[in-house]
């Protein structure tokens, strides 16, 4: 079972739109996906058409250390499984720092998970414990980066946190790939931005770029995957392309070091 972390600190940069669409292409694979949204919005729970007031979700497994597997939910696409957020996440930062190994709650969770052939954790847009919980429990980051005005904002500061996490925590984790967002051809911005993210990443972004388009901003109203909303979509192809070229980087192993790209 490979954990892959989806994480930036900024918001609206595509996370849960990727965590949602990526586990749909890894079904339409022959895998078996499970969603852990972490994210006290809950958006990837709206998302995959799931109640955010479910009393089972990841706010007991953290907090009450009550069994990950009491909080799997199926989605509408068989394979595809959800541990769904909810309001109650909110607090759970401040609730987790007088707790014994808070930064191993979810790595210990999903040591008693199996069945599945990838978890995507779907991360809060913040570097807090919450996210921390997520890194010290994935073999692997994935970051989206929008391209938009500001898109390496920040940046720096996530990948010293993965780093930071990778020497105290979780000497296992790589960073897999920078995946952009939002790519508009027919903007000069966006052309500008991904050859500027080329520039300093070469070795790191994905070759596959996912599309803006109504479609995928629609999906998650209707709390299905971009596949199943709109099988035809440029977007459902490009996260087929994405799903298809990670798998190909986790056989690999052989992602750029943290610290090599915060160099």
């Amino acid at each position: 079972m490979t954990v892959l972390v989806i994480s930036n600190q900024k918001g609206g940069v595509g996370k849960t739109t990727t965590a949602i669409s990526l586990g749909a292409a890894f079904v339409a694979q022959g895998q078996r996906v499970l969603v852990v949204d972490l994210d006290p919005q809950a958006n990837a729970t709206s998302g995959l058409g799931v109640s955010k007031e479910l009393p089972n979700a990841i706010y007991g497994v953290l907090l009450n250390e009550r069994p990950l597997g009491d909080s799997i939910v199926p989605t509408a696409m068989e394979g595809l499984d959800l541990v769904p957020s909810g309001p109650d996440m909110a607090g759970a930062e401040v609730q987790l720092v007088p707790i014994m190994a808070r930064e191993y709650r979810l790595r210990q969770a999903l040591r008693d998970t199996h069945g599945y052939d990838t978890v995507l954790v779907d991360c809060p847009p913040s570097l807090g414990l919450l996210t921390v919980n997520a890194l010290a429990a994935g073999d692997a980051v994935l970051i989206p980066v929008q391209c938009e005005y500001y898109a390496l904002e920040g940046l720096a500061q996530l990948l010293s946190t993965i780093e930071a996490v990778r020497e105290r925590l979780n000497d296992h984790l790589v960073l897999l790939a920078i995946v952009l967002t939002m790519e508009d051809r027919r903007n000069r911005l966006s052309l500008q931005v991904i050859d500027e993210v080329q520039r300093h990443f070469p070795d790191l972004v994905a070759r596959s770029r996912i599309p803006r388009t109504v479609r995928l901003a629609e999906a998650p109203s209707h709390g299905l995957p971009i596949s199943i909303y709109d099988p035809k979509s440029p977007a459902t192809q490009a996260y087929n392309d994405l799903a298809r070229e990670l798998s190909q980087r986790l056989k690999a192993r052989a992602p750029l070091a943290v610290r090599g790209a915060i160099a």
